[in-house]
């Protein structure tokens, strides 16, 4: 039973003014994490990224559509990419990000309690959280589950692990951002192949006291009505059987599932990323009491 009393602080969080908890359980051991459910800051306290091996220029593409260095870098500022090609894999890449995240701010696979893996492409169905937690010799096992939000998911992630440091009473979040693109490309279509490339990036987001909160504030918003000019949608091809080449002796058709390649209509998304992120911006800064004038880099993920 969990009753609380929840205030809003400047940054736009909830936090819990008071709380009392009152659980029980059969099992010997809890792998909840051993903190006290009070508002907590959090900062940023290590980083670490990887690229795979085997890199594509331009120039490679341009011997694939017609297109050239020049056409592609003064549209979209791009020269090379990186590929993930032969024995390696996402899951390798996002361990390698975040071992150099955990290097960083001295902390110990063993200390980390709850693990975020931000990826649209993981190299298992049913996500890449636990096999990465199991790589990295997390052997206390903390929750560890994948968030499928493209190109938002790895803001979604250092926002979820700052609500759950807040509110949550967890201490060390592991952040990681990865994704295999390439494996969804059309290499005939100019429109979209020239954009995308693959590799992994990882923080550490740890709780500290209050004084020394590190995230501000935020604004996130979903328009599903977006997601015609940008998806990879899942195509389905019959599959023929001994006991029916119909499936009649099943009562259905039974299909191979598999995922298209990425459709993208690059004007339009050009059109709602002009509109809606100085929106953003500025709701942000209004979120943590901030101008414009205070900020000294602006990072965004939009290439133009």
């Amino acid at each position: 039973m969990i009753s609380s009393s929840i205030g809003i602080n400047r940054s736009g969080f909830c936090s819990p003014k008071s709380v009392s908890v009152s659980c029980s359980s059969t099992s010997k051991e809890s792998r909840v994490p051993k903190f006290p459910l009070i508002s907590k800051g959090c900062k940023l306290v290590g980083c670490g990224s990887a690229i795979p091996n085997s890199h594509f220029s331009n120039d490679d593409i341009a011997k694939i559509v017609d297109t050239s260095d020049e056409w592609i870098s003064s549209r979209t500022g791009i020269r090379n990419r990186r590929i993930l090609t032969g024995k390696e894999n996402l899951t390798g890449l996002a361990v390698e990000a975040a071992q150099k995240a955990l290097e960083m701010a001295e902390v110990k696979a063993d200390e980390v309690d709850l693990i975020l893996f931000c990826s649209s492409t993981p190299d298992d169905l049913f996500g890449g959280a636990p096999e990465v937690q199991k790589t990295l010799g997390c052997n206390r096992n903390p929750p560890a589950f994948d968030i499928r939000a493209a190109c938002s998911g790895f803001l979604l992630g250092l926002v979820s692990a700052s609500c759950h440091i807040r509110g949550g009473g967890f201490k060390n979040v592991l952040v990681i951002g990865a994704d295999c693109v390439t494996r969804y490309v059309d290499w005939t279509d100019k429109k979209t192949c020239v954009l995308f490339g693959d590799a992994a990036g990882a923080i550490l987001v740890q709780a500290c006291d209050s004084e020394e909160d590190g995230l501000f504030g935020f604004d996130m918003h979903t328009d599903g009505s977006g997601s015609r000019y940008l998806n990879a949608g899942i195509k389905h091809s019959v599959t023929s059987f001994a006991i029916g080449s119909d499936g009649s002796d099943l009562g259905f058709s039974p299909t191979d599932a598999s995922i298209s390649h990425i459709q993208m209509n690059g004007q339009a998304v050009f059109r709602f990323v002009d509109k809606a992120v100085p929106e953003s911006i500025t709701a942000s800064l209004t979120n943590a009491g901030l101008r414009l004038s205070d900020i000294d880099w602006l990072l965004l993920h939009q290439v133009r």
